[in-house]
């Protein structure tokens, strides 16, 4: 059954446009087809189409789904762009396969890009969402400049990724699960030696993510398995289920019963 992002469900019964287009002229689904609907806030909706027109399209919904979240925790991701847009729209559709909560893209003083469209990242996001078949979408953010973002305060763990000298222990070692997290990392020049003074006044830690020199955008993929697999792994994919079976029931029992996710062939079973 197919999937579509509705965040208006709860008050209007009719998809977004874009939504609409690709149900009735790509999918070509028309009045009485079933299909599934997810707000991004911890629902989804069974519902069959109402009414069909060339842009507009209506449901009317049969049956709401609460989602309970795979994991405990806000995990906010802040990182400085790369000048390559496509490494980044990379890092968004993993990042959501895996499973985090917030992105938000920081101006740093060696940053290649300073400006980015956000409208394009929340497209990636939403496709991703609706692919691993999750009810939450991550919150993305518009670019800040790192010393104004530096001037908030957020709840939990804070920590800093940076390749300079000094003590670092391993992100891993030091994450809390259940508990909150915000994990900065820099550009290709990494963050500028007073961005860093300022991070660790502000409470930041110094974390390494290992003995690899990574670029950004996996630097933060990292950060996001890293966290994934300390809280317990929410992956969704076939392949992913294979390595993490212990997730597979409280993710997909209520979906499987709505008929969302069909239950696995025998070969599929075979090898777990």
């Amino acid at each position: 059954m197919h999937v579509f992002y509705t965040p208006d469900i709860a008050v209007s019964n009719e998809l977004p446009e874009e939504e609409a287009g690709h149900c009735l002229r790509v999918l070509r689904l028309g009045m009485g087809d079933e299909v599934m609907l997810t707000d991004g806030k911890g629902c989804f909706y069974k519902a069959v189409i109402s009414a069909a027109t060339n842009k507009r399209c209506q449901v009317k919904i049969l049956e709401t789904i609460p989602q309970e979240p795979f994991w405990k925790g806000h995990l906010h991701l802040a990182l400085a762009p790369t000048k390559n847009m496509d490494r980044i729209e990379w890092l968004a559709e993993k990042a959501t396969e895996i499973g985090f909560d917030e992105l938000s893209f920081l101006n740093c003083r060696f940053s290649e890009r300073k400006v980015i469209k956000t409208e394009r990242v929340e497209k990636i996001v939403v496709s991703a969402v609706k692919q691993s078949l999750k009810a939450r979408k991550p919150v993305v953010n518009e670019m800040t400049d790192f010393m104004k973002f530096m001037e908030r305060d957020f709840p939990g763990q804070k920590f800093i990724a940076h390749c300079y000298e000094g003590e670092k222990p391993l992100l891993k070692d030091v994450l809390v699960p259940g508990e909150d997290a915000l994990v900065l990392i820099g550009p290709e020049g990494d963050f500028s030696p007073e961005e860093v003074a300022r991070a660790e006044e502000k409470g930041f830690r110094a974390v390494s993510l290992g003995k690899s020199r990574l670029r950004t955008e996996s630097a933060a993929r990292v950060a996001v398995h890293t966290r994934s697999v300390i809280n317990g792994c929410p992956c969704m994919s076939w392949d992913s289920r294979r390595s993490c079976r212990k997730y597979l029931p409280a993710m997909t029992a209520s979906l499987r019963m709505s008929g969302i996710v069909s239950w696995p062939s025998r070969k599929d079973r075979n090898i777990w």
